[in-house]
């Protein structure tokens, strides 16, 4: 596999990718959308919405990132509003399924060499409460790399998601506008 030098907990979970092929723009990206602190175990390629992209398993969530050349996509799945896994392997690839705050969400076309091992440690995930408790989600990291544009977005999708209420979104969005 390709060597990336991100950082060193996404380039080991890079290296057993069986496949980074329509990723690696997003795995070079990772970093812009992670929050403070957390840490990518698992990483996997596949297909949802309209394009390829990178389903990332951290510390904290489920992320799927796609970032193409016109726009980008991010949608993130906290821990605790996840309810159960699915996935279904064909002879190369499959499809993971997760059903999170009444929603589904369905990522095709995952190599079924990453797909079953990824479900697996997802659903290990949820049945223990291996994320953290926390009240709220950790605000976004503010960094250089992450412009407010793409940090006020982030935090639209986390209220959208129900993964954090409207008086912390109110708040948060606060503290992005000072941070300018």
């Amino acid at each position: 596999m390709a060597s990336f030098d991100v950082r060193p907990d996404i380039d080991a979970a890079a290296e057993k990718l069986s496949s980074t092929l329509g990723a690696k723009r997003e795995i070079q990206r990772l970093p812009e959308v992670l929050w403070e602190g957390e840490t990518v175990e698992m990483l996997a390629t596949g297909i949802y919405g309209k394009g390829n992209g990178l389903l990332a398993m951290t510390s904290m969530r489920l992320i799927f990132l796609k970032h193409g050349v016109l726009s980008q996509q991010v949608e993130d799945f906290p821990y605790s509003k996840i309810s159960s896994v699915q996935w279904s392997g064909g002879m190369l690839s499959g499809s993971l399924i997760v059903f999170a705050s009444g929603n589904k969400a369905e990522i095709k076309s995952i190599p079924k060499a990453d797909g079953k091992d990824f479900a697996d440690r997802l659903r290990a995930h949820i049945a223990t409460g291996a994320a953290p408790a926390s009240a709220a989600a950790p605000a976004p990291a503010a960094g250089a790399q992450q412009d407010v544009g793409s940090r006020l977005a982030t935090l639209d999708q986390l209220r959208a998601a129900g993964a954090i209420t409207d008086a912390e979104y109110q708040d948060r969005r606060t503290q992005i506008l000072n941070s300018i």
